[in-house]
């Protein structure tokens, strides 16, 4: 038996040894965004009761840049051990490769473990702009072509999508600011130093309840509990601005099935949990179907999020 085949046996029968005893240290969750915004709320309150199930911390950390391109790049070339993750979405998982042809990284730099979360995009402007309905809001667009400001959580992230899916619908003329995140461009809102934000529910809502941003409309056919008063973007004139988004985890490539599998299995007795229910019914999150959670629909359903968002961007 030659040395090679050795080393594959011993780390076959391995692995299994691997997964019966993981996680035997703490994991690393990497956030591609600034704290603050939609994928880190959900992954802190994800991770939280996933640790508590493992009896191993999960730590975040947050890596912003490139609209999440730059933590998936990392998260690609780390150790397939299962103790470094990363929380994906639309724009980081999907959006990203029509957006930047030259990553470093492809699609199959990811084993998908599961669908976490799902959330609505919501169109939210500072309160000092003399507007307050969706349709006065197109309509000083309109009048002000390219001097209005929008801010999102980076190209390629799926704040920025609401934007691009808002200008599509609306076809209007704006200003299109890019941030480390959804917190920094939520805070320059409410500074005034920008006119609106395109963010997810779960991240804008404290803002909008706290009366310290006007929200203009869900965009979503059904208005949300914990922004009663925000019209959907049917109601508010604009249907064709219809964005719902998603939190995902993934590995990096070769990382045991078994693992996958331990990881799959938390998730979903997390997601199922209490504490983590009642979280997302006050972030006007939502949890995914169970049969969304597989680690197959994953696999299947990203692919189709590529192809979706290649035609929506090569549009503009």
């Amino acid at each position: 038996m030659t040395l090679l085949r050795a080393l594959a046996l011993l780390m076959l029968l391995g692995a299994p040894a691997l997964a019966d005893d993981y996680p035997t240290r703490p994991i690393t969750l990497v956030v591609p965004f600034a704290a603050g915004g939609n994928s880190d709320v959900i992954a802190r309150v994800v991770s939280d009761e996933m640790g508590r199930i493992l009896g191993k911390r999960i730590v975040i950390e947050n890596v912003g840049g490139a609209g999440g391109s730059t933590a998936l790049s990392r998260v690609a070339h780390a150790a397939p051990d299962g103790y470094t993750l990363v929380i994906g979405n639309s724009g980081t998982n999907a959006a990203s490769y029509t957006i930047y042809p030259s990553l470093t990284f492809k699609p199959d730099a990811f084993m998908p473990i599961a669908i976490v979360a799902k959330s609505f995009g919501v169109l939210a402007i500072k309160k000092a702009l003399p507007v307050a309905t969706l349709s006065a809001f197109v309509d000083y667009a309109r009048q002000n072509p390219g001097k209005v400001t929008l801010g999102h959580a980076g190209v390629g992230s799926s704040n920025y999508l609401i934007c691009k899916s808002f200008v599509h619908a609306a076809k209007v003329d704006v200003i299109l600011v890019s941030y480390r995140g959804a917190g920094p461009a939520l805070t320059d809102l409410v500074g005034g130093q920008i006119d609106g934000v395109c963010d997810a529910a779960s991240s804008v809502s404290p803002a909008i309840l706290d009366g310290k941003a006007k929200g203009l409309a869900v965009a979503s056919s059904t208005r949300l509990p914990t922004l009663p008063d925000v019209p959907t973007s049917a109601e508010a004139g604009l249907p064709e601005f219809e964005v719902q988004g998603w939190n995902a985890l993934f590995a990096p490539a070769g990382t045991p099935e078994s693992i996958i599998a331990r990881l799959n299995a938390v998730a979903r007795q997390a997601v199922a949990s209490e504490n983590v229910r009642k979280r997302f019914a006050e972030l006007s999150a939502v949890a995914p179907d169970e049969s969304e959670m597989s680690v197959d629909y994953l696999r299947s359903f990203v692919p189709k999020e590529i192809a979706k968002f290649k035609t929506l961007l090569d549009a503009k």
